[in-house]
């Protein structure tokens, strides 16, 4: 059964950095694309980033792009979202999600098959 677990949100002020980590277990992880998405209260979850599985391919929204970096250590079964320059606006729960397809090419803002529980991240003014 797949697991996807992340850690690492909590409270930072604005200009502040966190960085999530998502850790994967059940799947040959290394074959598989993984993506962040957001939501906010009251609004409908949003694509943050993508890396496909090989890491060799990246996407962002164009909200972080320059402020948020995604990566992934195939060896650890882990994918990774640096936060920096956080604004206010950033605050969401932050989903982890991957894409059942092996080996696949990246899609920008394709909906993930599983998805971890959601972490809180909080950017105060």
């Amino acid at each position: 059964q797949v697991q996807l677990v992340e850690s690492g949100g909590g409270l930072v002020q604005a200009g502040g950095s966190l960085r999530l980590s998502c850790a994967v277990s059940g799947r040959t992880f290394s074959y598989h694309a993984m993506s962040w998405f957001r939501q906010a209260p009251g609004k409908e979850r949003e694509f943050v980033a993508a890396i496909s599985w090989s890491g060799g391919t990246t996407y962002y929204t164009d909200l972080v792009k320059g402020r948020f970096t995604i990566s992934r250590d195939n060896p650890k079964a882990m994918v990774y979202l640096q936060m920096n320059s956080l604004k206010p606006e950033d605050t969401a729960v932050y989903y982890c999600g991957l894409k059942d397809r092996l080996r696949g090419p990246l899609v920008r803002a394709e909906v993930p098959d599983r998805w971890g529980q959601g972490i809180q991240v909080t950017v105060s003014s």
